[in-house]
């Protein structure tokens, strides 16, 4: 809460207080005139003061002690302000301020659970006041209360859409309930499709789309199976340029599952980059002809992996004769969504959001049969008014078609309905995950966009994409941060670690040297420059940067590095020292991987057996929390028994 709001809020207490009994007019409206100057010139100390004078002249009225608080408040004293406010409220229950920030204030001092009934009873008291709502949405994501929180901050936001305070708390919440939803994936069936389809997904938004696609030809012959899994896999292929295979992924989709709209987009991208024009415009046609919501909640996969200043396909297409000739509804709905409208108007009504109008056919008599033709939006529209008495298969059914509309609040209301029927699905946890990350994701960017000239709240997302392993989307943001503050640490650290991320390491190594310029000394900048050489396989350029960092602060992860760097410049005895002490940084297994190579350089098979084995035992613990694995021939060959591995 702002500072002005809350000298508002006292203020207006500041008023009530003429409809007590007051000991001494004169002197008591002396001493509120005083305390209003002094808060409104933030002079808080001094409007404490006064306060506490005109209570000792009348303590009987509520609104006093209520200034009070807010005035301690303000000046971070938590604990005394909890204790005035609890007298306003015991001298009135009723009171708005006291409630409020009873539960703010003791969310301050760590009593979450304190702060529950008290923004419960403020939310009562005033409905209309989103920082009720945001205060209460932030104690329940803090206590834990996932589902709670995300109703009362999207009740904030829907009261103040430029409420950016609370966009990030639901961004927050979202990401706390598809860690939770994971770990439940992780506990109940890992092995699932819907499982290795979510995991398959991740591989795509850090760009590893050749082993995304491995793992989703693995997955094709299981069942059941999220819907669309071959288009997935096509748009895999196509982003590992291996078209011919994604061609044939998108037409045997077409073929099995027509009412899959995602491979017809597929084969408009394909026909993009064929500059096959007609056939690309008639397949979009097809689509929005079908259901105006996909195509809206689907464009962005018109555009995946184009970067710099390249010309979309897609633009080029809608800016050539042959596109200036489909539907302009069409036309003008894909160039907004694309962020490059010729005409200058608005997006169309209808298009903002999943609720677009499209039309309906004359075969939508059931939603299965709207599905099948591929009217989503149809579909939605019968089945959610029900949503409370749907079977499972028909909350499953609903889940598809408001994902492919975009509609992903409705998704997260058909899966939770999924979970209370049958707590172990993971069909339900699948549609969780997916529309959460995307609730997440969109909640963030409203609060980038609400705040887009701050460089923390750049970094800040940043940060969060980095941990999401978006290292596109982090890189964009720190750069923001650095356009806004050239220099800036935090923004230099997390633009060459999102680089490294991506194997930029001309990038992060010119980020890195910025930084270090001014901290030559920084142990997180040296690592990174470490980390740039080791990628480059560039090893003994790696070595001063990792000796300054271990005299400066030795950590187990710094020994692991340069036991590797020893190993590859012919130093195995040395090596082998850093690696033993580096082993507790090692949580993939590739420590004791790299050990057992150099025990059996060394001759000693039976320690090369021991780290072996230890491989195999963290790699297993990996598997129990949920990790997937590409198999690396190397380490396939070492496990095998009477295989040698290479030196």
């Amino acid at each position: 809460m702002t500072k002005d709001s809350i000298t508002h809020l006292a203020l207006l207490a500041v008023s009530l207080c003429g409809f007590g009994q007051q000991a001494n007019p004169s002197q008591l409206e002396s001493l509120l005139a005083n305390a209003r100057t002094a808060q409104t010139a933030g002079n808080f100390a001094a409007a404490v003061s006064d306060y506490k004078e005109a209570i000792s002249l009348d303590p009987d009225v509520p609104q006093l002690w209520a200034n009070l608080g807010l005035m301690q408040h303000q000046q971070g004293n938590y604990t005394e302000a909890i204790a005035s406010f609890l007298h306003a409220n015991h001298l009135d229950p009723s009171l708005y301020v006291p409630n409020l920030f009873l539960g703010i204030d003791y969310a301050h001092t760590g009593r979450q659970q304190t702060a529950v009934p008290y923004l419960v009873t403020a939310v009562k008291i005033n409905k209309s006041d989103p920082q009720a709502a945001l205060a209460l949405g932030r104690v329940y994501v803090a206590s834990g209360n996932l589902t709670g929180a995300v109703a009362e901050l999207e009740r904030a936001t829907d009261m103040e859409p430029k409420l950016g305070a609370a966009w990030f708390a639901l961004g927050i919440a979202h990401l706390e309930q598809v860690e939770k939803d994971a770990r439940d994936i992780s506990e109940h069936d890992k092995e699932s499709p819907f499982a290795g389809a979510l995991y398959a997904a991740s591989l795509q938004k850090q760009g590893r789309f050749g082993e995304a696609a491995s793992l989703y030809k693995s997955l094709l012959a299981m069942h059941p199976q999220p819907p669309c899994l071959r288009s997935e896999l096509g748009f895999s292929l196509f982003r590992v340029h291996d078209e011919a295979a994604a061609k044939e992924a998108f037409a045997n989709e077409n073929v099995e599952h027509p009412e899959c709209s995602l491979a017809l987009l597929g084969e408009v991208r394909l026909a993009m980059e064929d500059g096959e024009r007609r056939v690309a415009l008639e397949k979009l046609e097809q689509l929005w002809s079908r259901d105006h919501s996909f195509v809206v909640a689907n464009a962005s996969l018109l555009m995946d992996g184009v970067h710099g200043t390249k010309t979309p396909a897609i633009v080029e297409l809608l800016d050539s004769p042959q596109g200036k000739s489909i539907s302009p509804h069409l036309r003008d709905t894909l160039l907004n969504l694309l962020g490059n409208s010729d005409s200058g108007s608005p997006q169309p009504e209808g298009i903002k959001s999943s609720n677009a109008n499209t039309p309906r056919s004359a075969s939508d008599h059931t939603p299965e049969a709207a599905y099948r033709t591929g009217h989503f939006q149809e579909c939605t529209r019968q089945l959610a008014p029900g949503l409370a008495g749907l079977t499972s298969t028909q909350l499953s059914l609903l889940a598809t078609c408001a994902q492919f509309t975009g509609n992903e609040r409705l998704v997260t209301r058909a899966a939770a309905r999924m979970r209370k029927l049958d707590a172990q699905s993971i069909e339900a946890l699948y549609w969780l995950v997916q529309a959460n990350e995307k609730l997440a994701l969109d909640s963030l960017d409203r609060f980038q966009q609400l705040d887009s000239s701050s460089a923390e709240s750049h970094i800040l997302l940043g940060d969060i994409y980095h941990q999401l392993d978006r290292n596109d989307d982090a890189q964009a943001e720190y750069l923001k941060a650095l356009e806004i503050a050239p220099g800036n640490p935090a923004a230099l650290l997390g633009a060459a670690t999102a680089y490294l991320s991506n194997n930029n390491f001309p990038a992060a190594q010119q980020a890195a040297e910025s930084a270090l310029a001014a901290h030559p000394g920084d142990p997180e900048m040296n690592l990174i420059m470490a980390e740039v050489e080791i990628g480059r396989r560039n090893y003994s350029a790696a070595e001063p940067y990792l000796e300054k960092i271990l005299h400066a602060n030795p950590q187990p992860r710094i020994h692991a590095l340069l036991g590797k760097v020893y190993a590859e410049t012919d130093r195995p005895q040395q090596a082998v020292k850093e690696l033993e002490l580096g082993a507790p940084s090692d949580d993939d297994g590739s420590v004791q991987y790299l050990l057992s190579r150099l025990y059996r350089q060394l001759g000693d098979i039976a320690s090369a057996q021991v780290a072996l084995t230890r491989m195999k035992t963290i790699r297993d613990k990996r598997r129990e929390h949920g990790f997937k694995f590409v198999q690396d021939p190397e380490l396939s060959a070492l496990e095998s028994p009477g295989k040698p591995s290479a030196p």
